[in-house]
C-alpha cells in the first residue's frame, strides 16, 4: 500500500484501520483507484452481479455481525443502483458505509455530458441515508471514513455515504489513517430508572416488547422478564432477542391483534429499541396503562406511542440499570401462563392467513441447525410464515427488512450472511416474484462456492398484491406472472437444483444442500 499512496489508498488504509477485511461492490471505470490497494491491504472484494445485490449483502453482513457492511460502487449508475439497498439499511437501522467516486472537482451540476454524470449524487444520497459527504482532498477522504465509523458507535446505527471525486482519488497522499474516537452511549437518568423499576415491580400485568435496538441485550431482556414474570413479544428486527422456546416468549407477534389487545390491558408495557412503526404493527397499535420506552435515540422515545417514562440509553445498559433498581420481588406463575396463552392466540391468528407458510417453515426449522441463519424476502412465506413459525434461539440469525420491505433482498442477503460467517449454515427462503428481482446473484453464490439452500415458494406471481386487489374489487392485473422453469435456470447458473412436491420434502434436501459444494435451489410450487 505504500508504493502508490493516493486518494484511493487514503480510503482503503482507513478502512483497514477500522478492521475491514471484506467489501462488496463492482469495479468500474471511475473506482479503480479504490480497488488498486485492496489486495495489498488484505481486503477481500466480493463481486455481486448488481450493485443492489452488493448493498443487500452488506446490509445482511452488518445484521448478522453487528459490524458495518462496506460497499464500493462506481459513479453514476453504480451508485444509483445501490440506493434501494441504502434506503433499506436506513429503514432497518443497520450500519453500512457506501464509498463511491464522484464527478471531478468543480463539475457537479454543470451538465457537461461526462461519463456517468449525475446532477448531484451526494445530495441524492444525503436524502436517503444518515449523511453523505463529498470530500475535497485525500486527507478529507480519510477523515470522512473515520467520521463514518464514529457515527456507527454510541447511537442508532444507520448507513452513510462518502463521495470522493475521481480526480481526488488520483491525488498523492502522505497522511496516516486515524481510528474513530470512542463514542459513549447516553447514561440513563437515575430518577427515570427508579420510576421504571417501581412500575415494573408493582405491575400485576407487565409486557415487554423488544425491537432491533435490543439485539445486543439478550441477557438483560431475559433477566428482567424472569424477574418480573412478564411475557416478551418482539418485532421482526427483534426476533430471537428472547429465545423463542423460552416459556415467557411470545415470538415476533406484535402485529397480532391478540397481542395488541393484551398490551392495552397491561399495567405496564416496556418497549425496548423500537419505533413501534406501522410496518410492524399492521395498522394496529401498542399501548398500555403505563408505557416505558427505552431507546438509544431521543427521537424514538415518544414516537407512535408517547412514553410515561422515557429512558434514553443503550438497551443493555438501560436494562441493567432497571434490573439493579428493582425492589425485592417474587414473580407469580401467571406471566408464564399468560405468555403461553398469548403465543397460542397469536399462532391461531396467523394460521388464518392460509397457504403452506407454516409447513414450509417447520420443514426449514427441522433441517437448519440451531445456529443457522435464515434470509427471507418481502414474500408471504417470510412475513406470514417465518415470522411466526421459524423459531429462533438468538438474535442476528434472521435477515429480513420489514420496514422498507424490498423485493430481491433474500438471496444476496444470504450471500452476505454466509460471507460474514464462513462455514455457518445459511439458507434463503424466497417467493418466485422476489427471486426474479435478484436471480443473477445465483452466479455470485456459485462463484463463491457457498452451500446455501435457496428455497423458492412459487405461488405464481405477486399473490399478496392479488389479494389486495380483490379486497378493493379490482380485477387481477399485473400479478399473475410467467415464471421460468427454475430448476434448469438455476442449473444454467451452475447451482444444484431440485423440484419438490410437498413442504415436508424440503428437510431432506436441505441437509444435502448444506453439505454441497455450491448453492442448491429447491423449488416448491404452492399454487
Amino acid at each position: 500500500m505504500t508504493g502508490h499512496r493516493n486518494g484511493g489508498a487514503a480510503v482503503v488504509e482507513t478502512l483497514v484501520a477500522h478492521g475491514v477485511d471484506t467489501i462488496f461492490g463492482i469495479p468500474g471505470t471511475h473506482n479503480l483507484e479504490l480497488y488498486r490497494p485492496l489486495t495489498g491491504a488484505g481486503i477481500r472484494a466480493i463481486t455481486p452481479r448488481h450493485e443492489q445485490g452488493a448493498g443487500y449483502a452488506a446490509e445482511a453482513y452488518a445484521r448478522v455481525t453487528g459490524t458495518p457492511g462496506v460497499v464500493i460502487t462506481t459513479s453514476g449508475p453504480g451508485l444509483t443502483n445501490v440506493m434501494t439497498a441504502a434506503a433499506t439499511a436506513y429503514a432497518e437501522s443497520q450500519p453500512m458505509l457506501i464509498v463511491s467516486p464522484g464527478a471531478p472537482t468543480g463539475t457537479v451540476g454543470r451538465d457537461l455530458g461526462q461519463l456517468h454524470e449525475t446532477k448531484n449524487s451526494s445530495g441524492a444520497m444525503d436524502d436517503l441515508v444518515r449523511w453523505s459527504r463529498r470530500v475535497a482532498d485525500p486527507d478529507e477522504a480519510a477523515e470522512a471514513i473515520t467520521a463514518a465509523y464514529e457515527s456507527f458507535e454510541g447511537g442508532r446505527p444507520r448507513p452513510v455515504h462518502v463521495e470522493v471525486p475521481v480526480d481526488v482519488l488520483d491525488q498523492p497522499w502522505t497522511g496516516a489513517a486515524r481510528r474513530a474516537a470512542v463514542r459513549v452511549a447516553p447514561v440513563p437518568d437515575r430518577a427515570a430508572v427508579r420510576r421504571a423499576a417501581e412500575l415494573l415491580a408493582e405491575a400485576g400485568r407487565a409486557l415487554l416488547v423488544v425491537g432491533g435496538g435490543a439485539v445486543d441485550a439478550v441477557n438483560e431482556v431475559r433477566t428482567l422478564a424472569e424477574a418480573i414474570g412478564a411475557p416478551v413479544a418482539s418485532t421482526l428486527n427483534g426476533k430471537g432477542v428472547l429465545d423463542e422456546s423460552h416459556p415467557l416468549a411470545v415470538g415476533a407477534s406484535v402485529r397480532c391483534r391478540a397481542l395488541q389487545r393484551d398490551a392495552a390491558t397491561s399495567d405496564v408495557v416496556l418497549v425496548v429499541g423500537s419505533e413501534l412503526g406501522d410496518s410492524d404493527l399492521w395498522e394496529g397499535r401498542i399501548t398500555g396503562a403505563s408505557v416505558i420506552r427505552l431507546d438509544i435515540e431521543r427521537g424514538q422515545l415518544h414516537k407512535n406511542c408517547p412514553a410515561d417514562v422515557p429512558l434514553l440509553a443503550d438497551a443493555a445498559q438501560g436494562l441493567r440499570a432497571v434490573i439493579d433498581a428493582l425492589p425485592a420481588h417474587a414473580p407469580t406463575g401467571s406471566g408464564f401462563e399468560r405468555a403461553a396463552e398469548l403465543r397460542a392466540a397469536c399462532l391461531k391468528e396467523t394460521r388464518g392467513d392460509g397457504g403452506d407458510h407454516e409447513e414450509i417453515n417447520r420443514a426449514l426449522r427441522v433441517g437448519l441447525p440451531a445456529d443457522g441463519i435464515l434470509a427471507g424476502d418481502s414474500s408471504q412465506v417470510t412475513y406470514l410464515g417465518s415470522a411466526h413459525f421459524f423459531d429462533l434461539p438468538a438474535p442476528r440469525r434472521f435477515c429480513y427488512m420489514p420496514g422498507f420491505a424490498t423485493l430481491g433482498y433474500g438471496l444476496p442477503a444470504a450471500i452476505g450472511a454466509s460471507v460474514a460467517h464462513p462455514g455457518r449454515p445459511v439458507a434463503a427462503l424466497v417467493g418466485d416474484g422476489a427471486l426474479m428481482f435478484s436471480v443473477q446473484e445465483l452466479a455470485t453464490a456459485v462463484e463463491l462456492r457457498l452451500p446455501i439452500p435457496i428455497v423458492v415458494a412459487d405461488n405464481g406471481g405477486y399473490r399478496e398484491i392479488r389479494h389486495q386487489q380483490a379486497a378493493r374489487s379490482i380485477a387481477p392485473i399485473g400479478v399473475d406472472l410467467y415464471t421460468p422453469d427454475l430448476v434448469p435456470l438455476a442449473k444454467a447458473f451452475g447451482t444444484h437444483a431440485v423440484r419438490v412436491d410437498e413442504p415436508g420434502d424440503i428437510t431432506a434436501h436441505l441437509a444435502q444442500a448444506l453439505d454441497a459444494d455450491r448453492p442448491t435451489l429447491i423449488h416448491l410450487r404452492t399454487h
